[in-house]
């Protein structure tokens, strides 16, 4: 089956070509998929009824399907798990904020990089998500809250730049004129530092805002909770990086979770201001979220404050992660996990 909702319109209207029809349909179909956010043929309404039952048994129209959705009393959060056409589950969350609503999305079932705070990762990797997979985490979402997502960010399960092709893919379409049309600036990709990747990156010179999972301010301590780290250490993946502000002009973020007695001492504030410069970046800090089966605690508050202000004091631009659904699964991949542990007992 075709899968038509990862094509670019220039695809679509091969597409529509090669089933005898008229180059006005590809817009016709795209619009009703990008921007009407259709779930099912029959809602296309002005596809003739013919076309509509030879796309149905041509071609395959992607749509996920919520099986648990968990709101929080706290801020409002929404926690989605979307069952994917082939059984899969994946997670995505919805984050409300002064500026707007804010759609974080998976971008692979599963992750195989073995981060140790993150449940993501715990039951390793099965696939990537298809671009339409990745698309359709928004449009459920937006219908289901009847209202526009102005920001997304690909920081869920998996790493994106392990997804390269369809996450580019996806950044075209989610993009694209004819489509939601939300401007790159408003898209974030995180990586926890494929090397190769980011360099490849950069050269595509998109708009969009790239942040590595950097939570660590040495190569030991990196190697410790990040396993890729023995792949690519933490000076050239720093490198990486600054190569990618240089080549774009953007600036880039480095993600820092803190973890109580791991990587939150002072001395861990001096070397992370030593090792990434006050160049065009921020740090986004985040307290752990703890997952049962790590025994990861989060910095205290006051310790929080205090890493932040060190890295103020060395000219270093800061922001302290608002902490969204802590009375929910909140942690990337805990929803997901809880889910599977269910269906097992």
């Amino acid at each position: 089956m075709t899968d038509i909702k990862s094509m670019t319109i220039e695809e679509l209207t091969e597409y529509m070509d090669s089933l005898g029809e008229k180059p006005f349909r590809a817009k016709q179909l795209y619009e009703w998929m990008h921007v009407h956010l259709a779930r099912d043929y029959d809602e296309m309404t002005n596809l003739s009824k013919a076309l509509r039952s030879k796309l149905s048994e041509e071609s395959e129209l992607v749509t996920l399907k919520p099986v648990d959705i968990q709101i929080s009393k706290e801020d409002g959060t929404r926690k989605y798990l979307f069952v994917l056409p082939d059984g899969n589950m994946v997670e995505s969350v919805l984050m409300r904020y002064e500026h707007g609503i804010s759609v974080c999305i998976s971008s692979q079932v599963g992750c195989k990089m073995g981060c140790r705070f993150c449940a993501s990762t715990i039951d390793g990797f099965l696939r990537n998500l298809t671009p339409s997979e990745m698309l359709d985490q928004i449009y459920a979402i937006s219908r289901d809250v009847n209202e526009r997502v102005s920001n997304v960010v690909v920081m869920g399960t998996g790493e994106p730049l392990d997804n390269y092709d369809n996450l580019l893919r996806f950044i075209e379409i989610i993009t694209g004129k004819g489509g939601l049309n939300i401007s790159q600036r408003n898209i974030t990709v995180s990586t926890c530092g494929l090397v190769p990747k980011i360099y490849e990156l950069a050269k595509e010179k998109l708009a969009i805002t790239l942040a590595l999972s950097l939570h660590a301010s040495t190569q030991a301590k990196r190697e410790e909770i990040m396993p890729v780290a023995r792949t690519y250490n933490i000076e050239e993946v720093v490198a990486a990086m600054k190569d990618y502000c240089k080549v774009t002009g953007r600036r880039v973020t480095y993600e820092y979770t803190l973890i109580a007695g791991v990587n939150d001492t002072d001395e861990d504030a001096r070397l992370l201001s030593n090792l990434i410069g006050s160049s065009m970046c921020h740090v986004n800090l985040i307290p752990v979220n703890p997952i049962e089966e790590r025994n990861y605690d989060s910095t205290s508050s006051e310790g929080v404050s205090r890493f932040k202000k060190k890295l103020e004091k060395n000219a270093i631009n800061v922001t302290i992660r608002r902490e969204m659904g802590r009375d929910i699964d909140g942690a990337c991949g805990q929803l997901r996990r809880r889910h599977m542990k269910e269906g097992l007992s």
